[in-house]
């Protein structure tokens, strides 16, 4: 006898709406474009799918990310003093989904894309944009590490259709899912 699957419409493990935290609910609303960190090098190194990040304008640049300090990222970043940052696109979804560790990655989720190496770390091969940052300070903030990157170099291509990031799913450029 074979047991049966049950597709369910939404998350069955989601906390009910009126346990949620209000704060993170608060920043899933943001709807921001998703981002790739990577820090090490191509034999050993560490990435982290990551929403919650700003761009902070000025001479120099630097751009600021909450993330989670015991993850991989955070220790490889630690030890270097760098990282990459690139912005995904729509066709990107199940390669931030890897890296956020939603989805299964056999052999770990950098074999799902070809990446090339840079000063700052591995760089994801045909991304529409990156920067390359030098960490200038971590500290806790809650239960994330802020990490603050000063930009030491970008490179940009034409954007396609950015993936972005809402309330819990991703959305189509132009805001449909």
């Amino acid at each position: 006898m074979m047991g049966s699957v049950t597709i369910h419409a939404g998350d069955p493990f989601a906390e009910p709406p009126e346990r949620r935290d209000a704060v993170r609910r608060f920043r899933g609303r943001l709807g921001p474009t998703v981002s790739l960190w990577t820090a090490g090098d191509l034999a050993d190194r560490a990435g982290l799918t990551v929403s919650s990040y700003m761009v902070g304008h000025g001479d120099p640049g630097h751009v600021l990310a909450l993330v989670d300090p015991v993850s991989d990222l955070a220790e490889t970043v630690a030890d270097t003093g760098h990282c990459v940052v690139q912005l995904l696109e729509w066709r990107h979804r199940a390669l931030a989904d890897a890296f956020a560790g939603t989805s299964p990655a056999p052999g770990g989720p950098f074999r799902l894309a070809a990446w090339k190496d840079s000063a700052w770390g591995p760089v994801l091969d045909g991304a529409s944009a990156w920067a390359g940052l030098r960490i200038v300070d971590t500290r806790d903030v809650g239960w994330s590490l802020l990490l603050d990157g000063v930009v030491e170099r970008v490179e940009l291509a034409e954007q396609v259709a950015p993936l972005v990031h809402r309330r819990g799913r991703y959305l189509r450029p132009g805001g449909t899912g």
